[in-house]
């Protein structure tokens, strides 16, 4: 079955931006059937923000916090 091609905004890659995979996997099934190729865009979208974040949290696990700030309290 073959659905009218309807043009859907592009707020909809707000959702994976700020939500990542979730929020393009979200917004394929919602738009899917409206708009066939913003829907796969927002699945890359979501991909892309996924790996960015695991490369930003990869980066933050060699950043050493505070060495034992002792917090100034007497025991």
């Amino acid at each position: 079955m073959t659905y009218p091609e309807r043009p859907r905004s592009n707020a909809w890659y707000l959702l994976p931006i700020f939500i990542g995979m979730i929020g393009g996997i979200i917004g394929y099934l919602a738009i899917r059937k409206d708009d066939p190729q913003k829907a796969k865009n927002c699945i890359y979208i979501g991909i892309v923000m996924m790996v960015i974040g695991i490369i930003f949290n990869v980066i933050l696990l060699g950043v050493e916090g505070v060495a034992n700030p002792g917090f100034n309290v007497n025991i």
